[in-house]
């Protein structure tokens, strides 16, 4: 009965689209179906190995490696689980999407695991010459979200300091979406007056003022079938913030100089380098407004919460910059790039490499051709309160457990925000935080 099932299953996956292997419990790959094997098989077979073995090339299951494992999930959870991995490919490292389904056998028991794998399209793990890069674990962090909320039409607001790569982040958004063949259509909303604001964004009719010669279409309905994305929306106006709430909530639009009210069909992605609760709380932001583009959230990170992506970004930056093809860094060049703190995060770092890129002459790019030309800008220096700071070496566990309740202690403390720029999971930032606290009682009992 179970050879029997089993070879349904594996005759009804062999016939999807996207690649699939059933596992069991053990982690042991069952059998692949057709559209792994040409994705990912490489001509080699992988029926008996470990699931962890092929595609992380680890001796241990994902979650002892310091990884989340879906396999483990799904079973605990007794449900489907997704999780971004980054795999092993005949192509070399890539982000793979992946979710495990449990299969139940007619009794209800779980007896083997569906894993679907989904290569990323929108982000590399490698040098790339266009698109997202990076694999530290804040990128990844971030890119898990992009890929949740890509195939809704949910509202997202990108928030994150100048220069991390928002409007990439949009465009990843749109590529993924079913949205993809639709218009991508960018409005920066620093500097709008009213004026410009409705002519651009709604358009205008023929004689609407001195100078409308012709019907103009407008920006959002440019946008049709496709993304808006609402650059630096913390810089709009009060009195134009009203005008877009109104675009939003109806969904519908009206040019200049028109009677008639048009529907609209597109997504918004809405970015910002501001704190727009703050400025909720000031009232320099519509409370309604501010809600109505927060459906969900997406943090791109600083450069320097992920330092360790700084080598691939810089060969990424370089090969897209560089007038010469073929040119690479120094290993000078690239330690200093990868110590170097960066104000103005990964546009800053896109300057500097310019900039050497035309004092080298070579085929290298040394350190004297960067620093040479750095024009480095000191940042804030934060409040002694934002400083984890320690005056003597101690053990690791005690700098861990100093360091949990130094970031727990901060203003503004969340779970799922901190465990992401941690780099763990909620699950395992909890486990530690409640041993960190144990241990702070055992001392005081003492």
């Amino acid at each position: 009965m179970a050879a029997h099932f089993l070879s349904e299953l594996i005759s009804f996956l062999d016939g999807l689209p996207e690649p699939r292997i059933v596992m069991n419990a053990d982690y042991r790959i069952i059998a692949a179906n057709a559209a792994y094997i040409r994705e990912f098989g490489a001509g080699k077979s992988i029926t008996g190995r470990c699931c962890y073995e092929v595609s992380h090339h680890f001796d241990v299951p994902c979650d002892q490696a310091g990884e989340s494992c879906p396999l483990k999930l799904s079973l605990e959870a007794g449900a489907p689980q997704r999780v971004l991995h980054l795999h092993h490919t005949p192509r070399g490292e890539e982000h793979v999407d992946v979710q495990t389904t449990p299969i139940r056998d007619g009794a209800g028991q779980i007896a083997y695991f569906v894993e679907t794998m989904r290569v990323v399209r929108q982000a590399s793990s490698r040098p790339a010459a266009q698109g997202l890069v990076g694999r530290s674990p804040a990128f990844i962090g971030m890119l898990e979200k992009v890929l949740r909320v890509a195939n809704s039409n949910a509202a997202v607001l990108l928030l994150g300091e100048t220069g991390t790569g928002k409007e990439l982040v949009a465009h990843a958004i749109h590529e993924a979406s079913a949205r993809e063949d639709g218009p991508f259509v960018a409005v920066d909303c620093a500097g709008m007056t009213e004026t410009l604001f409705e002519s651009e964004l709604f358009g205008y009719e023929k004689g609407a003022f001195t100078g409308a010669t012709h019907r103009k279409q407008g920006l959002v309905e440019a946008a049709s079938g496709g993304t808006l994305f609402l650059d630096e929306i913390g810089e709009l106006p009060l009195a134009l913030q009203v005008k877009l709430l109104r675009l939003l909530e109806t969904g519908t639009y009206r040019r200049v100089g028109g009677l008639d009210w048009l529907p609209v069909d597109f997504r918004l992605i809405a970015a910002t380098h501001r704190d727009l609760r703050a400025m909720v709380q000031a009232e320099s932001f519509r409370r309604d407004l501010y809600f109505r583009i927060n459906t969900f959230p997406i943090r791109t990170p600083a450069l320097h919460e992920r330092a360790s992506d700084i080598p691939l970004l810089a060969a990424s930056l370089l090969e897209r910059v560089d007038r010469k093809t073929g040119r690479h860094f120094s290993p000078a060049a690239l330690d200093w790039l990868s110590t170097r703190r960066y104000a103005g995060n990964i546009r800053e770092l896109r300057n500097l490499i310019e900039r050497a890129t035309l004092m080298a002459d070579g085929d290298t790019v040394d350190l004297p051709h960067l620093s040479e030309m750095d024009d480095d800008v000191p940042a804030v220096l934060p409040a002694s309160g934002d400083v984890f700071q320690l005056e003597q070496v101690v053990a690791l566990a005690d700098l861990e457990r100093r360091y949990l309740a130094w970031a727990k202690a901060r203003p503004g403390f969340e779970l799922p925000t901190l465990a992401e720029q941690l780099g763990v999971s909620q699950r395992t930032l909890y486990r530690k935080l409640q041993g960190a606290a144990g241990q702070a009682s055992q001392r005081g009992a003492s």
